[in-house]
């Protein structure tokens, strides 16, 4: 089982929905890092479970503990160890899926590789795993936020309904005013309103999340098996509960014609500095970034549990009708927010390690 993201910058992360605790070794830090532990706690405080009406009831408090890698708020180039301890797993909520398959989940799928599952919660491949990634996305944004790189994300569409405008149009300081974390509070409502009703009927729904990357300088990533967009795919679509990734025009480009999708060159007068007049390319050309904004999509399904009568089958493949008990997110976005904001900040900073062996 791999359990390691990153080449220079690596996160190994361990723990399952309801043992002890969930955390993670983040090695490849380099030194002289200052931390803000506060910080890093209010990027899991907008993960945790719990927080709002449309998420699961689950209570954690999701509270970080650094059990190595830092000296009075300084990263020495250790590994940084952490951990947050459960405390509210409902296990006996599980016992009717202790031998029964929920449709579309992980559990058929993991029998299949390993031959034994955890059952609570989804053990192992469950999103309580996202945890140990939120905090250690949290340390690897103030690492960036020293080379002048700064991430967001926001939930762009719940189900059918769907922001008009491109991301620039929005003020990122709207994005936590509402618990959907959309930066238009007309649109929030209505998406809200679709959330309730959807779990008022024991169902489920998706949406799509948009992340942005400011102030990404020209030169990240690889031309052939390690560009950037790649290594972006990659990390998005290895969050629970992903299912597709678009970035820059994305699939719509294929409809497009090359004089419609180029990003002409703009040379500032004063200084002689490149940018673009146009930003089809998403800030990534030939698998490099070219120093525009990075913004990409993740698509992410609605939740596979469902607290309704669904046809399955048993481990021993019986015919039978599960009906999920239990706490369950009837729509992931609004907390997949800090989880991309997280990937996407671990995968920036491991390029730009990276681009420091390129040449010298």
């Amino acid at each position: 089982m791999s359990n390691t993201f990153g080449t220079i910058l690596r996160l190994t992360t361990y723990g399952e929905s309801h043992g002890a605790a969930v955390g993670g070794i983040l090695d490849g830090m380099p030194a002289g890092v200052a931390i803000d532990i506060k910080s890093v706690q209010r990027a899991l405080d907008r993960r945790r479970p719990g927080q709002s009406a449309i998420t699961t009831a689950r209570a954690e408090a999701d509270r970080v503990e650094i059990l190595s890698g830092l000296l009075d708020g300084v990263t020495t180039g250790t590994p940084i160890a952490f951990e947050v301890r459960n405390a509210d797993h409902h296990s006996s909520d599980y016992d009717n899926m202790a031998h029964t398959f929920r449709p579309s989940h992980a559990d058929y799928t993991y029998t299949a590789r390993y031959g034994i599952r955890d059952h609570r919660g989804g053990g192992r491949s469950s999103a309580r795993e996202t945890v140990a990634r939120v905090a250690a996305g949290a340390i690897a944004a103030q690492a960036l936020d020293r080379m002048g790189i700064s991430i967001y994300a926001f939930t762009r569409s719940v189900g059918d309904i769907e922001l008009p405008l491109p991301y620039d149009a929005y003020d990122p300081a709207v994005i936590d005013s509402n618990i959907v974390r959309c930066p238009d509070p007309a649109t929030a409502s209505r998406m809200i309103e679709l959330i309730k009703e959807v779990k008022a009927d024991g169902d489920t729904i998706g949406g799509i999340v948009e992340c942005v990357v400011k102030g990404c300088p020209a030169g990240l990533g690889d031309p052939v098996f390690g560009k950037l967009h790649a290594m972006l795919g990659a990390a998005m679509l290895g969050i629970n509960a992903a299912k597709g990734f678009d970035y820059g025009m994305g699939f719509a480009g294929a409809s497009m014609r090359g004089s419609e999708a180029i990003d002409p060159f703009e040379i500032d007068p004063v200084d002689g500095s490149i940018s673009f007049a146009a930003n089809h390319s998403g800030g990534i050309q030939g698998g490099i970034s070219n120093g525009a904004d990075i913004y990409f999509r993740v698509a992410f399904k609605p939740v596979a549990t469902l607290l309704r009568d669904v046809p399955t089958i048993t481990d021993g493949g019986e015919p039978t009708v599960l009906r999920a008990r239990g706490r369950h997110d009837p729509c992931v976005v609004a907390r997949a927010v800090p989880v991309v904001e997280a990937m996407a900040a671990l995968t920036i900073l491991d390029a730009a390690l990276m681009s420091r062996c390129a040449r010298f």
